[in-house]
C-alpha cells in the first residue's frame, strides 16, 4: 500500500467517531456520560440530557427532588451533590451545542423550567396526531426513545 492510500486510509478511520455527530447537527445534544447519573435519574426514566436545561432548572430540580413530578425521589447528599454538578457543568446555557443552543432560546434569562416537554422548539419538532402520544409503546411525551432510538446517545434526528 502506498504511503498516500495508507495516510487516506487512517484519516478517515480516524473520523468516523466524529462523523455521526458532525452529521447530526442541530439534532444532537452530548449525550449523558456520568454512571451515578445514568444510574440514579435512569433507574424511573431516561437520564435526560442536561443541556436540554439551563444550570438554575438543574439547581431547582435538586432542590426539589423530595417533590419530583409527584414522586419522592431524595438521594444522600453526597450523591445528589455530584449529580447537581455534572447537569450544571453540563446544562444547555453552558454547553451550547447542537438542539441545546436552540432550546436555550426560548429560556428567558430567570426562568428555571422544570419539563423539557414544554420547550416551545419540542412543541413544534412534537406536532403530532393524538393517537401517537397513547400509543402503548409511548404513553408519555418524556418517553424519548419511543420514538428517537438514539436519544440516549443524544440524538434526535427524525427516525
Amino acid at each position: 500500500m502506498t504511503m498516500i492510500l495508507r495516510t487516506l486510509l487512517l484519516a478517515t478511520l480516524l473520523a468516523l467517531p466524529f462523523a455521526s455527530v458532525a452529521r447530526a447537527g442541530d439534532d444532537w445534544v452530548p449525550p449523558v456520560t456520568d454512571p451515578l447519573v445514568k444510574k440514579e435519574c435512569g433507574t424511573c426514566h431516561m437520564a435526560f440530557q442536561p443541556a436540554f436545561l439551563p444550570a438554575r432548572s438543574w439547581n431547582k430540580m435538586m432542590d426539589t427532588l423530595a417533590d419530583h413530578f409527584g414522586e419522592d425521589a431524595s438521594l444522600p447528599a453526597d450523591k445528589a451533590a455530584a449529580i447537581r454538578a455534572y447537569l450544571t457543568q453540563n446544562a444547555g446555557d453552558v454547553v451550547g451545542q447542537g438542539r441545546a443552543r436552540k432550546y436555550m432560546r426560548h429560556v428567558a434569562g430567570g426562568d428555571a423550567p422544570q419539563r423539557i416537554t414544554e420547550n416551545p422548539d419540542f412543541i413544534r419538532k412534537h406536532q403530532l396526531p393524538e393517537r401517537v402520544w397513547k400509543d402503548p409503546k409511548v404513553v408519555t411525551k418524556s418517553n424519548c426513545p419511543a420514538c428517537h432510538v438514539g436519544a440516549d446517545r443524544g440524538f434526535y434526528e427524525d427516525d
